[in-house]
């Protein structure tokens, strides 16, 4: 007993801040600086610029704070539930006791995994030379239809078709719709290039347009497909690459003749506005009328100075001058009936210019019509309509497609076509032939 007692009044009695500030330094001193990997729960902004959040993952969590110079420094928005790689120091909160990581960076997980690889993928193509200059064609100024390969519900269809019907309504349009976002993308993005340079060499279309609209690298991934760069580069007329955003960069955009900041900007580089052309065929008439009226004037002019060489000038003479002055009036009817010609043919070529491009959109418009139809067709809820009901067991979630799966008080949940209804099998439904 007298052991004990010693031991006992031996045994050191902290103060609750001392231990907090021991334990502390000793979690400096084990682990710091630190990197961790989990998902953001609970993460709220301060009005004074930090950030407080948890991390976790299936077996525990640890809270974090992210200091206002620090989280000035992001590149993106973080948001619950989203996988993050964190640097920064742990430590102790000492007001409250709790375990804290004061971060110091942030970054999505599998990012710099990602850009490794785009940056081995991108040194080997530049030294196989496909990004060479050399090898890049210029657009051409009057295309005979574009090419579009992007997906079929993106917004950047709609924001480049639009761009199109404004700036050239008169230039058909193809589109090879495919996925642009998951693992069969580059595929199908590889595939619907192909098909358009089968109607390239037809002479259909003199130029094809990539596009996709922005996001993460994870996002615009499948432009950083190998194949795909490899079918890119053999393109049989000018391809102009408008994945993202300004500041994003894809192999896709190193690969393509023309790399535009975006989908619009890529319709804009395509097709030269109407209006352009328009306005120089108007000068090009009125600089032609002008040229043949000064022409007219100068044989006028030479014809009578001739005339006073002469002085009075004979009955021959009389006639050669009303002679000339007959063509010279031949001459200026046959320029306004050719001017009158020229301005026929140019509204007759706009008014089938805008016909074509009026079927065209009317062919595109009912695929899009016949597509969405099917789509419709596959939609599980018309069965739900119907009167059916899809039935899965309440706690598993898991569907009930037989009898022998249900039991006696089991708890079912019935989806029907508004919403859902939780049930009870009762004794004498159950197991029934």
């Amino acid at each position: 007993m007298d052991g004990e007692a010693t031991s006992a009044a031996a045994r050191r009695v902290w103060a609750v801040g001392a231990l907090c500030r021991a334990v502390a330094d000793a979690l400096e001193a084990r682990f710091n600086p630190v990197a961790v990997r989990g998902e953001i729960s609970g993460f709220s902004r301060a009005s004074s610029g930090h950030c407080y959040f948890s991390l976790k993952d299936a077996q525990g969590q640890i809270r974090c704070a992210m200091f206002r110079r620090a989280a000035g420094l992001l590149e993106f928005a973080p948001r619950d539930g989203e996988l993050v790689e964190l640097t920064g120091r742990l430590g102790v909160y000492e007001p409250r006791g709790d375990l804290q990581l004061v971060v110091e960076s942030m970054r999505r997980a599998g990012q710099g995994a990602l850009f490794e690889q785009f940056l081995r993928l991108k040194a080997k193509l530049e030294a196989e030379g496909l990004f060479e200059a050399a090898r890049k064609r210029a657009l051409p100024l009057l295309p005979r239809g574009i090419g579009i390969v992007t997906s079929l519900g993106a917004a950047a269809l709609h924001d480049v078709v639009t761009c199109l019907r404004r700036r050239a309504p008169h230039v058909p349009v193809v589109l090879a719709p495919a996925a642009v976002q998951g693992a069969q993308a580059a595929p199908d993005l590889a595939e619907a290039l192909r098909s358009l340079y089968r109607l390239a060499e037809s002479g259909t279309i003199d130029v094809i347009l990539l596009v996709r609209g922005g996001g993460s690298i994870e996002d615009l991934w499948a432009f950083n497909d190998e194949q795909l760069a490899r079918t890119i580069v053999t393109s049989p007329v000018p391809l102009v690459s408008g994945v993202g955003h300004e500041t994003d960069f894809t192999i896709a955009d190193f690969c393509a003749d023309v790399r535009a900041p975006t989908p619009t900007a890529a319709a804009e580089l395509a097709a030269q506005p109407r209006e352009t052309w328009l306005a120089a065929l108007g000068l090009m008439h009125e600089r032609l009328r002008e040229a043949a009226w000064r022409r007219i004037d100068r044989a006028s002019q030479r014809l009578d100075q001739a005339a006073a060489h002469l002085g009075r000038p004979s009955a021959r003479t009389a006639q050669q001058h009303l002679r000339i002055e007959r063509q010279a009036q031949r001459l200026r009817s046959v320029l306004a009936a050719r001017l009158k010609q020229g301005q026929e043919q140019l509204v007759q070529a706009q008014a089938a210019l805008r016909a074509g491009l009026d079927r065209r959109l009317e062919r595109t418009t009912r695929q899009c019509e016949r597509i969405e139809l099917r789509l419709q067709l596959l939609d599980p809820r018309l069965v739900l309509q119907r009167g059916y009901a899809l039935l899965t067991d309440a706690a598993s979630g898991h569907a009930i497609t037989s009898v022998r799966q249900a039991h006696p008080g089991q708890a079912v949940r019935a989806a029907l076509a508004d919403g859902e209804v939780d049930l009870r099998v009762a004794p004498a439904a159950a197991n029934r032939p």
